[in-house]
C-alpha cells in the first residue's frame, strides 16, 4: 500500500534519492505521488499516476543544496484520486507524509475547523498535519506535540514530519504501519520498506507501537510515548540492493517464479533436510490439540493447504479463518489451541489484528513470514520464516510456494513426534521432497503449454475453477492468481457444488479448470467434469502422471512429473502460475503492478 521515504543528511540531490526510493517502492500499489524538500523553504510537488509523471516534473527544479525532504505514493483510502488529495500535506507549520488510516478523523476535522483550520483535501493525513500544528502551538514544543498527537490519534499510522521552526530535524512517528529507519554517519534515511535503504546503509532501526523518533544528518534520537529517551538496538540486513532487480527478466513475477527452484532449496536446508533438522528447526507442537490458521489471500490459501496437511499427516483438528473476519467472529478457545497467523509481509493489518486478538485470550501463536523483524514475526510466540527473498511482484508465487512447504514440515513434524506418522514415512518423504527443486525446474521448461493455454482464454470473460478436497484449495488460488493479473473474472467451486446452482452458466465454449491431485476423489471430480463437458463446457484438467496413467483422461490437460501426492500439491501451482503470467501479458496487463491492488495491505 501507500509508500514513505524521508532523508536528512549532507547536502545531496535529495530530490533524486527520494525519486529512487519511490520508484523502489512501486510494487507496493498506488495511485499518486508527491514529495516535499526543504531548502530555503518547504516546497511540495505532487502528481497523480505513475512515479515517472512526479519525476518529469521535479527535474525541472534545482533542488542540489536541500539537505532534508520527505516523499509519498498514496493508495486512496479517503478522496478521489487527485493532486488535492495526495500527499505530502503542509499545514502552518507542519509537513507531512502519512501510511495508514485514522479512524477518528471526522471527529477531529470538526474540532479543529472549529478552532480556525480549514481543509483543502478529503483527506485523513491533512487532520493529521492540522493536529500536530495545533498542539505545537499549544506546547510550543514539538517533542510534547508528537506524543499528545499519539494518544489523541486512533487508527494506524506511520509519519514522517518536518516542522518549519527546526530545519535540522526530521520526526518519525509510528503505530501498526511499518516505518524502518536506516542510520549512517552522515544520513538517516526513513522508508516503510526495508529495500528502500539497502542502497545507502546496511544499519537500520526499528521502531515499535508508539515510539517517535528525531533525526537530524549525523544523529538518532527515539523516545517512548511519554517523551522519555530511550535505547534502541542497531540491525543489519543481511541483504544487498541487487537482490532486489529484475536483472535480465522481464517481469519480477517471472523473476520470481522462475526462482522457485532455488527458494524452495533454501527453505528444505532449513525444515527439511532431514529428520534433525525437521525436529530441530520446527517446533514441537504436540500440545496443540486444535490449530487455527489466519491469513488473507493467497496466504490464506496456502493455510487450507496447510489444513489438509495437518489434517491427514498430524491427525490434528484445523480451522482456517480470513484475518478480516477472524477478529470481529465468536472464537471458541482453549488452553491447548495455537493461531497460526501466515503473511507474507508480516506487516498485513488485518492478521497483526487477528494476533493480538489470539494474544489477548491467552491463545499461544505462531508466525509463517518472509519478511525478516516484521510485526507479526516479532510479536509471535513462535516464528518460521519460509525464506523465499524479497519479492515485488504483486501477485505472490515463490512467498505462496514456500507458505504450502512450510506447513508441509509442520505436519510432518507434528505427526512424527505424536506419533500419528511412523518414521520410515517420514523418511522417505524427506527423500521425495529434495527432488522437489528439479521437478519444478521441469515445470518451468514446459512454458510451450501454458503459452497454449494462455491463448485459448485470453480473451475470455467469465473461466471457471473446480476440485475436490485439496485441489479445491489449489483451484482457488489459481483463479485468483489469474483474476487479479489478467482481470478475467474467474469463479472456484467445489466440483460436487457446482450443480447446486452454478452448473447454469455453463454454456457452450466456457473455460474451466479442473484439478485432480488426490486419488481418492478423481473418479467424483472426473464425474463433475463430464457434467461440464456435457452442456458443452471446455476442461482444462491439471493432474497428476498417476492419475492420467489411471485415468487416460481425454480432455486437455497438464500432467505433473511423477511423485507422491502429497508432493503434487506443491507441484500442481507451477502451472496455475504461468498460465495466469501469460494470459495476463497476452492481454497486454502490468503484471507486476494489477490496477487497484496493493503488496503489503497495511490497512483494514
Amino acid at each position: 500500500m501507500c509508500g514513505i521515504v524521508g532523508y536528512i543528511g549532507k547536502k545531496t540531490n535529495v530530490d533524486q534519492v527520494l525519486i529512487d526510493g519511490l520508484k523502489t517502492l512501486e510494487y507496493r500499489g498506488y495511485d499518486s505521488a508527491g514529495i516535499a524538500i526543504l531548502e530555503d523553504e518547504v516546497k511540495i510537488i505532487k502528481e497523480v499516476g505513475k512515479v515517472a509523471n512526479l519525476e518529469a516534473i521535479v527535474k525541472k527544479e534545482n533542488f542540489h543544496e536541500a539537505s532534508k525532504g520527505i516523499a509519498h505514493t498514496r493508495w486512496a483510502t479517503h478522496g478521489h484520486v487527485d493532486k488535492v488529495n495526495a500527499h505530502p500535506f503542509k499545514v502552518g507549520e507542519v509537513t507531512l507524509v502519512h501510511n495508514g488510516i485514522i479512524e477518528n478523523f471526522e471527529t477531529l476535522k470538526k474540532d479543529l475547523m472549529s478552532s480556525g483550520y480549514e481543509f483543502k483535501s478529503s483527506t485523513d493525513t491533512e487532520v493529521v498535519a492540522a493536529l500536530i500544528d495545533s498542539l505545537i502551538k499549544k506546547h510550543n514544543d514539538i517533542s510534547k506535540a508528537i506524543c499528545e498527537a499519539e494518544d489523541i490519534l486512533i487508527g494506524s499510522y506511520a509519519l514522517l514530519i518536518m516542522v518549519d521552526r527546526d530545519i535540522d530535524s526530521l520526526y518519525v512517528v509510528r503505530k501498526d504501519s511499518p516505518l524502518i529507519i536506516g542510520v549512517a554517519d552522515d544520513k538517516n534515511v526513513v522508508a516503510s520498506d526495508i529495500n528502500v535503504i539497502l542502497k545507502y546503509t546496511n544499519k537500520y532501526i526499528l521502531l515499535d507501537n508508539y515510539e517517535n523518533a528525531k533525526l537530524t544528518k549525523d544523529k538518532w534520537t527515539i523516545f517512548d510515548k511519554n517523551g522519555k529517551e530511550m535505547n534502541k538496538k542497531v540491525l543489519t540486513i543481511d541483504m544487498k540492493s541487487e537482490d532486489i532487480s529484475k536483472g535480465v527478466y522481464e517481469d519480477y513475477m517471472l523473476k520470481e517464479i522462475e526462482e522457485e527452484p532455488i527458494v524452495l532449496q533454501d527453505n528444505i536446508d532449513v525444515y527439511l533436510k532431514d529428520e534433525e533438522t525437521l525436529l530441530k528447526n520446527i517446533p514441537d507442537l504436540t500440545k496443540f490439540k486444535k490449530i487455527f490458521i489466519v491469513a488473507c489471500g493467497s496466504a490464506m490459501h496456502a493455510g487450507l493447504v496447510g489444513k489438509h496437511f495437518l489434517e491427514e499427516y498430524a491427525d490434528t483438528e484445523v480451522v482456517v479463518e480470513v484475518a478480516s473476519e477472524f477478529r470481529y467472529k465468536k472464537n471458541f478457545f482453549s488452553k491447548n489451541d495455537l493461531v497460526i497467523l501466515i503473511s507474507q509481509s508480516g506487516e498485513t493489518a488485518d492478521t497483526i489484528a487477528a494476533l493480538r486478538l489470539a494474544k489477548a485470550q491467552g491463545v499461544k501463536t505462531m508466525a509463517i513470514v518472509n519478511a525478516i523483524n516484521s510485526t507479526i514475526a516479532r510479536d509471535s510466540d513462535y516464528v518460521l520464516y519460509t525464506y523465499a527473498k524479497t519479492e515485488i511482484a504483486v501477485a505472490t508465487t515463490k512467498a505462496y510456494l514456500l507458505q504450502v512447504v512450510t506447513l508441509l514440515a509442520i505436519a510432518l513434524n507434528k505427526g512424527l513426534t505424536s506419533k500419528k506418522l511412523e518414521r520410515s514415512f517420514v523418511l522417505e518423504k524427506l527423500k521425495e521432497i529434495k527432488e522437489i527443486p528439479a521437478k519444478i525446474n521441469s515445470l518451468l521448461s514446459r512454458m510451450d503449454e501454458y503459452n497454449k493455454v494462455a491463448e485459448e482464454i485470453k480473451d475470455e470473460e467469465d473461466i471457471f475453477f473446480i476440485g475436490r478436497k485439496v485441489d479445491y484449495s489449489l483451484a482457488m488460488e489459481g483463479s485468483l492468481k489469474l483474476k487479479e493479473i489478467s482481470y478475467i473474472h474467474s469463479d472456484t467451486y467445489q466440483a460436487g457444488e457446482l450443480k447446486h446452482g452454478t452448473i447454469s452458466l455453463i454454456e457452450n465454449g466456457t473455460k474451466v479448470f479442473a484439478i485432480i491431485t488426490d486419488s481418492s476423489i478423481a473418479s467424483k471430480t472426473l464425474s463433475n467434469m463430464e457434467e461440464v463437458k456435457a452442456r458443452g463446457g471446455k476442461i482444462i484438467l491439471i493432474t497428476t502422471s498417476e492419475l492420467d496413467d489411471e485415468y487416460d483422461f481425454n480432455y486437455e490437460k497438464i500432467v505433473l512429473p511423477k511423485t507422491s501426492e502429497m508432493l503434487s500439491v506443491i507441484l500442481a501451482v507451477i502451472p496455475l502460475q504461468l498460465i495466469a503470467y501469460r494470459t495476463a501479458k497476452m492481454r497486454g496487463c502490468n503484471v507486476d503492478q494489477p490496477r487497484n491492488l496493493a503488496k503489503s495491505v497495511t490497512v483494514e
